[in-house]
């Protein structure tokens, strides 16, 4: 993310791809006991103080029967001020897109897809996001399908190119990365029959909040391609979770506006709704991730973990506004 008097700096793809610039202020990795990511998979809970409101919220979420579990780590020293059920595994809708895209970027600074176009082909249909199925153009540089899945999780951008690069390539680079419980398991569909996975993705708060923190310090894989996945990411309009409470335009948010600048990465399906991102303002920087789990029956259900998420938000807005605790 970029410092806060600092412009964003384009990355190889141009301006269309550019994005934030990794805060790099800090490159040493802590020791991950010390994180929010755990490996003896025991469910944890605990805050900062500046959370309480957040804890109240999601704790009264789960009273009712929902899910829950969230993760904020302080970007630079790798700090937990957040945990609460961060290792639980759940559905996270269309959030397993970050790895696909890692993916992707991988391949596009290897060669492996240089310049390739990818046609719109039935196997690819799905009725969900994006914008590729009202589209006349029905063939596609992979950088602009890439571009189509991070403005708006486009499903038949996504299954195009996930039919491309592959599924285990997907979960190989993720494994080589020391992703262990987050994964892409299926591509976008309509329907879910018997022999289809449950769920398109299913991830751990902690783990989410962990990749999102080695893209903005430019470790995952390497800094051109953390660069270019934010890139992408960057562009992603839906504001309406805990990004909501930030102040920001849903359509422009890529430059600094009153200190900020967030990347905001949304996934909802029927009873799911999941965000991870990062915020830099003018005093920290944060990584956060939190997935809900609950019976979708009725609007209030789903307004009240609407509202939870906005709650988490405002705190982590007021968390980047003061100096990073070392």
């Amino acid at each position: 993310m970029a410092e806060p008097d600092a412009a964003p700096t384009p990355d190889p793809d141009a301006a269309r791809t550019s994005g934030p610039v990794p805060d790099r202020r800090s490159r040493r990795r802590p020791d991950p006991a010390a994180g929010t990511r755990s490996r003896g998979g025991r469910h944890r809970g605990g805050a900062d103080e500046r959370f309480g409101a957040t804890l109240e919220a999601l704790g009264a979420l789960a009273k009712d029967g929902a899910g829950v579990s969230a993760s904020v780590i302080d970007t630079s020293t790798g700090r937990a001020l957040l945990a609460v059920d961060d290792t639980l595994v759940q559905p996270v809708a269309s959030l397993g897109r970050v790895l696909l895209l890692i993916e992707v970027a991988a391949q596009l600074e290897d060669g492996g897809l240089h310049g390739d176009r990818l046609q719109r082909m039935a196997r690819d249909t799905a009725t969900g996001a994006g914008l590729w199925q009202f589209l006349q153009e029905s063939t596609m540089q992979v950088s602009d399908l890439a571009t189509l899945v991070g403005a708006s999780a486009d499903a038949w951008a996504m299954n195009a190119l996930l039919s491309t690069v592959g599924i285990d390539a997907v979960r190989e680079r993720a494994e080589s990365l020391g992703i262990e419980r987050t994964a892409l398991i299926d591509r976008v569909r309509d329907r879910r029959g018997p022999d289809d996975a449950p769920d398109a993705s299913v991830a751990p708060t902690g783990e989410l909040a962990w990749l999102m923190r080695g893209l903005a310090l430019g470790e995952v894989v390497d800094e051109a391609v953390s660069n270019r996945v934010l890139g992408w990411l960057s562009l992603a309009a839906d504001l309406s979770l805990v990004a909501g409470s930030f102040g920001l335009d849903p359509l422009a948010h890529r430059s600094l506006d009153h200190g900020l600048q967030v990347v905001a990465v949304t996934g909802s399906s029927v009873g799911v709704r999941a965000e991870t991102g990062i915020l830099r303002g003018p005093g920290s920087s944060v990584s956060y991730a939190v997935t809900v789990t609950f019976d979708d029956a009725s609007l209030q259900r789903r307004l009240a973990v609407v509202d939870a998420l906005r709650t988490m938000g405002t705190e982590v807005l007021e968390a980047v506004h003061l100096p990073a605790r070392r």
